[in-house]
């Protein structure tokens, strides 16, 4: 700790750094993603989440890619494959606009950029996930 503001030369600062209530958080949460079939849980829900997506924007005629690992998901409104950025640049980003906005009318809050990372939780029911699919299509069939 002498190396870290104000004793030493390391600047350290975070929204949450020390927080009583979010390291418990934190613990608790790391211990959660130590048992068994956890990570199995977050790959299956945000698979299907993922394949949802993919499946609604073909069925509504949009080009659409994406994928998933674990918890973490993204797509682009583009044929893909997206390896990289410049991949990924290529997408409809007014497209994704419109489609964020829309599934914020369905009261489902997704990151605002089509280049940010989504996800799942331990939270998160296969109902939940149904739920998102469905939006997701009803929004992909009005844009």
């Amino acid at each position: 700790m002498e190396m870290v503001e104000p004793a030493g030369p390391m600047y350290q600062a975070g929204t949450l750094s020390g927080n009583l209530l979010a390291m418990i958080a934190g613990i608790h949460t790391l211990k959660r993603l130590k048992e068994p079939g956890t990570n199995e849980y977050l790959d299956k829900i945000t698979g299907e989440l993922v394949q949802g997506i993919l499946d609604a924007g073909k069925k509504t005629g949009h080009a659409i890619c994406g994928g998933h690992i674990s918890g973490m998901f993204g797509f682009f409104f583009t044929e893909g494959p997206v390896h990289n950025f410049d991949d990924a640049k290529k997408s409809d980003t007014a497209k994704f606009a419109r489609f964020y906005r829309g599934m914020l009318e369905e009261a489902l809050y997704l990151a605002p950029s089509q280049f940010e990372a989504g996800f799942t939780s331990l939270a998160h029911s296969s109902e939940d996930i149904r739920k998102t699919i469905a939006a997701t299509e009803k929004v992909l069939s009005k844009i």
